[in-house]
């Protein structure tokens, strides 16, 4: 079989995409993707992302972590497959689509794309640390000198030692000059650190108000891969009108064949 795909990338999280509206992919065989995700023996991504059809959306999507397995919301994903539906003409500047943790609202502009994310009720606070779910679980966590920091070692620690095999998304954070917020990700999954995480960037926006780090309601926050701004309202203790902005872009088109 031969298959167009598509390679995106927001903010260096960067995702193999496919066109699945036929549903000709065998998305069922998780060492397929993985394979393609694989940097040396791939395409290489941390992740992939099938474009489906939906009945009452605009179109599915449906997320692998690199490790070939389904996962939960991806942000950076998310942003990348409007980026994809707009290029195959499925959308214009505004669009509504499914994804596993239910319906996402988006607009694009040029190569910036806003993508409103799933409410937050919930902030658990933790010692020397925060965890909550942002469409995917996010441990956050507060240090000192992040550029030096051991993000991979104590990211694998905190992923596996505190929350098991199911495991979480674990940030580090540190308060910039500018008021922002610097961020480093260990994502569960890929099982390393990547250049940005979109739900993390979320959760770290949030959990950063919710400490009281800043009474800014829009933070920019930095992450390796570039710059993302989130943006929320807070009512009764739900975070709602939750948006994550920032670029996404196509990097190239390739056939793989197999």
């Amino acid at each position: 079989m031969k298959y167009t795909f598509y390679k995106y990338q927001g903010t260096g999280n960067d995702f193999v995409m496919f066109d699945n509206r036929k549903n000709e992919f065998p998305k069922d065989n998780e060492s397929l993707v993985a394979n393609i995700c694989n940097r040396r023996f791939g395409v290489g991504s941390d992740g992939m992302i099938l474009l489906e059809d939906d009945e009452d959306t605009d179109f599915k999507m449906v997320y692998f972590n690199s490790d070939g397995k389904e996962g939960s919301m991806c942000g950076n994903g998310g942003r990348c497959i409007v980026a994809f539906a707009h290029f195959l003409d499925i959308i214009e500047e505004k669009t509504v689509f499914i994804a596993v943790d239910g319906l996402h609202e988006a607009h694009i502009k040029g190569d910036v794309v806003s993508l409103k994310m799933s409410d937050v009720q919930e902030i658990n606070e933790k010692p020397n640390a925060l965890y909550l779910n942002t469409g995917s679980p996010h441990h956050v966590q507060l240090v000192n000198d992040l550029k030096s920091f051991n993000v991979i070692k104590e990211g694998a620690r905190l992923r596996y030692g505190v929350y098991g095999e199911k495991g979480s998304n674990i940030n580090f954070v540190e308060q910039n000059k500018s008021g922002g917020f610097d961020i480093r990700t260990y994502e569960r999954g890929v099982e390393d650190e990547t250049l940005s995480c979109g739900t993390g960037v979320t959760a770290v926006a949030l959990g950063m108000y919710h400490m009281g780090k800043t009474k800014d309601k829009i933070i920019a926050i930095k992450a390796i891969g570039g710059n993302l701004e989130v943006s929320f309202e807070k009512h009764n203790g739900l975070y709602s009108n939750i948006y994550l902005k920032g670029e996404a872009k196509q990097v190239f088109k390739g056939e793989l064949t197999w």
